[in-house]
C-alpha cells in the first residue's frame, strides 16, 4: 500500500467553510483498496436509497404504457403503485442492482482516481485538469458498464408494469433461454453512448464545484453533497434522450414494438432512436426527465459524500495504524 500523507496545515489564504473544524486534507494518493472499498459502499447506497424513484422513471419512459400505468408525476406514480400493487413493488429488482453496483462502483472509482492522477501529471503537472477529469470519467465508465449492464437489463424488466417474471432467477433464466446471452449486452453501446458524456459532464461539474466550494480539498461533507447534487442534475438532464433509448432496448416493450410492426427484438442505438422518434417525436426523448433528475440529484450527492467520507475515514485509520507501528518500533 502506498504511504499517504495528510496535511493538517491550512493554507494562509484559505477561507474555511462553515463547520470546517479540524478536518484534515483529503489524501491525494490514497491506496487502491481504499478507493475500491469507498466506491463499492458509495455505489450500493447511491442505487438503493432512491431506488423507488428509479422504478417510476423506467415506467414513465415506456413508449406505450398500459392505461393503468400512465402517470403525471413521480409522487402520483409512487402513490398508485403502492396502492394497487403493494408496498414493496417499487423495490422490485433492487437485489440485482445491489449485486451489480458494489463491484461496478469499486472499479469505477478506483479507475477514476488512478487515471485522473496519471493524466493530471501529464497535462497539468499534477494540478487539477478538467480534461483529465473528463477522460478519467470516460475510462471508468467503460469498466463500470461492462459489469452493470446485465444487472440493468434484469432490473428494468422487473420494474415494468405487469412484469411476467416471478423473481430474479426466473428473469435471468427466461432472458437467457428466449433471447440468448447477447440480450444482457444489447444496450451496452447505447449505455456507453449515454454514460460516457454523462460521466464526463458529471465529473467535470463535480470538480468545478469543488474548486469553488472547497478549493483546498478539505474533507467537507456539505461541499461534497452540493457538488454531487449539481453534477447529477446537469448530467442527468443532458443525457435523458439516450436513457429513453436504453430503456427501450432493455425492456423490449412488446406492445409498443408490435404496434410499430417490429418483429423479433429491437437492436442497435440507431433503431432505438428511430423507434422513439416515430412514437412521439422529440418530446418522447424526454419522457421521465423529471424522475431521472429527482433520482440522480440525491443519488450522486449520496455517492460522493459517502465516497469522500470513507476515503477520509479509511485513510485516517491507515495513518493511525502506521503511527502505532512506528511508535512500537521506536519503543523496542
Amino acid at each position: 500500500m502506498a504511504t499517504v500523507e495528510m496535511s493538517e496545515i491550512k493554507g494562509k489564504d484559505e477561507v474555511p467553510l462553515e463547520g470546517d473544524g479540524d478536518y484534515e486534507s483529503l489524501p491525494p494518493h490514497a491506496s487502491l483498496t481504499i478507493h475500491m472499498t469507498a466506491g463499492a459502499v458509495a455505489g450500493i447506497l447511491e442505487h438503493t436509497v432512491m431506488y423507488p424513484v428509479d422504478s417510476v422513471k423506467t415506467r414513465m419512459q415506456s413508449l406505450q404504457p398500459d392505461p393503468k400505468a400512465q402517470y403525471s408525476s413521480v409522487y402520483e406514480a409512487l402513490r398508485r403503485i403502492i396502492q394497487t400493487e403493494g408496498l414493496l413493488r417499487p423495490l422490485r429488482g433492487l437485489n440485482i442492482t445491489m449485486l451489480g453496483a458494489g463491484p461496478a462502483h469499486a472499479l469505477y472509482f478506483a479507475c477514476y482516481e488512478r487515471v485522473k492522477c496519471t493524466l493530471s501529471e501529464v497535462i497539468q503537472n499534477g494540478g487539477n485538469s478538467h480534461i483529465a477529469n473528463g477522460l478519467a470519467g470516460c475510462v471508468a465508465t467503460v469498466l463500470h458498464d461492462a459489469v452493470m449492464n446485465p444487472a440493468e437489463v434484469v432490473k428494468q424488466r422487473m420494474q415494468m408494469y405487469n412484469s411476467p417474471y416471478r423473481n430474479l432467477l426466473d428473469c435471468v433464466r427466461t432472458i437467457r433461454h428466449t433471447e440468448g446471452l447477447a440480450a444482457f449486452y444489447r444496450s451496452y453501446s447505447t449505455q456507453l453512448a449515454m454514460n460516457i458524456p454523462f460521466q464526463a459532464v458529471h465529473f467535470m461539474t463535480y470538480e468545478l464545484m469543488q474548486e469553488r466550494l472547497n478549493p483546498h480539498r478539505q474533507y467537507h461533507p456539505c461541499s461534497h453533497i452540493l457538488s454531487g447534487a449539481a453534477a447529477g442534475a446537469v448530467s442527468a438532464a443532458i443525457t435523458t434522450p439516450l436513457d429513453v433509448c436504453k430503456t427501450l432496448l432493455n425492456t423490449q416493450e412488446n406492445v409498443a414494438l408490435s404496434s410499430m410492426h417490429i418483429s423479433g427484438h429491437l437492436t442497435g442505438m440507431a433503431n432505438a432512436f428511430r423507434t422513439v422518434y416515430r412514437f412521439g417525436g422529440m418530446a418522447a426523448f424526454f419522457k421521465g426527465i423529471q424522475a431521472r433528475v429527482i433520482y440522480q440529484m440525491p443519488s450522486t450527492a449520496i455517492a460522493w459524500s459517502v465516497y469522500e467520507f470513507f476515503k477520509y475515514f479509511l485513510t485516517k485509520q491507515l495513518l493511525h495504524e502506521q503511527e502505532v507501528h512506528r511508535d512500537g518500533l521506536s519503543f523496542h
